[in-house]
């Protein structure tokens, strides 16, 4: 087997089964199979997705595990040389699978790639190749000095803003949304972290499969459509603690022993000032609080609407 995709559901019948159409409209070489893992969805997702495609896997878990531990699961059984992490909201073009696989086969030092990912009004999705959010990237990114100068690399660490989308490179970081990951790597570096349930993980991946010495790169060949953000109202409390919670867990396992006192205790406040106004935000917004009081938000005050997987994750 050469591929094994892998796709989470939770409430997300409709786009699941339109991604798995698109999934099995592929044209390409390589065989493939497909495990969905559905973390306790309430709509009849399991009954309507067996039917209509019978041949894929289901992993159908009783609770909602979170997105991590429900990639994990379908890891565990999967058979391909390659493990594809798809989210249920995205579109793949029929030669997606062929064009990134033939990519890997042809550069054995990658450990993961991704193909450019774009939104519904045919805009990049920025987060699908990105930096590693340290301190500075973060602060960079979060106070507006990333659109203030979208060509200085200084301050575009997080988003590479000043590179081409359109060439191929290497990279930091993916989106879990599409991650086309070497088996090899896989066995090297191990699954998704668990602890982090819903946000988070891909970033956490990558920087563990590049601290054991794979690359990783971004391969706009072809592309895949992303439809974000198709619940992110259902919870945004949920949503919002654990964009912000997902930032916490990363700094202090990756990088608390690398800063120096004063700034992880800076990192640690920038997050719950962020996670304070985002909160605020989303209550003016659902006007749970007259509009006008509390804490006026400043740019970059609110998580993105990552996904569909904030139904998976959610």
């Amino acid at each position: 087997m050469d591929l094994s995709v892998l796709i989470v559901n939770y409430n997300t019948c409709r786009l699941t089964l339109d991604c798995l159409r698109s999934v099995f409209d592929s044209e390409t070489d390589y065989s493939f199979e497909v495990i969905v893992v559905d973390n306790a969805s309430r709509d009849d997702s399991v009954q309507r997705i067996t039917e209509q495609f019978p041949q894929v896997r289901m992993i159908a878990n009783q609770e909602n595990t979170g997105f991590a531990k429900a990639n994990n699961q379908a890891m565990e059984v999967a058979a391909g040389r390659y493990i594809l992490l798809l989210n249920s909201d995205t579109i793949v073009q029929p030669e997606t699978l062929q064009t990134m696989v033939a990519f890997m086969d042809e550069q054995p030092k990658i450990g993961a790639s991704g193909c450019k990912v774009i939104l519904p009004d045919g805009s990049l999705d920025k987060a699908c190749r990105r930096g590693f959010p340290t301190p500075s990237a973060s602060f960079y990114y979060a106070f507006g000095f990333a659109k203030l100068f979208p060509d200085k690399p200084r301050f575009n660490q997080y988003q590479l803003g000043y590179l081409d989308p359109d060439e191929s490179y290497a990279i930091d970081c993916l989106v879990g949304a599409f991650m086309l990951v070497r088996r090899e790597t896989l066995q090297q570096v191990g699954g998704l972290d668990e602890t982090f349930f819903m946000y988070g993980e891909d970033v956490d991946w990558c920087y563990r499969i590049k601290q054991a010495g794979w690359d990783i790169w971004y391969h706009p060949a072809t592309y895949i459509v992303h439809y974000k953000g198709a619940s992110s109202r259902r919870k945004p409390f949920k949503i919002i603690y654990e964009f912000h919670h997902s930032m916490w867990i990363f700094h202090r396992k990756h990088y608390v022993q690398r800063y120096s006192w004063f700034t992880n205790m800076a990192v640690y406040s920038g997050i719950a000032l962020k996670f304070t106004l985002s909160f605020t935000l989303s209550l003016m917004k659902n006007k749970l609080i007259p509009r006008g009081k509390g804490t006026t938000p400043t740019t970059g005050s609110q998580p993105p609407a990552k996904d569909s997987s904030l139904e998976v994750r959610s």
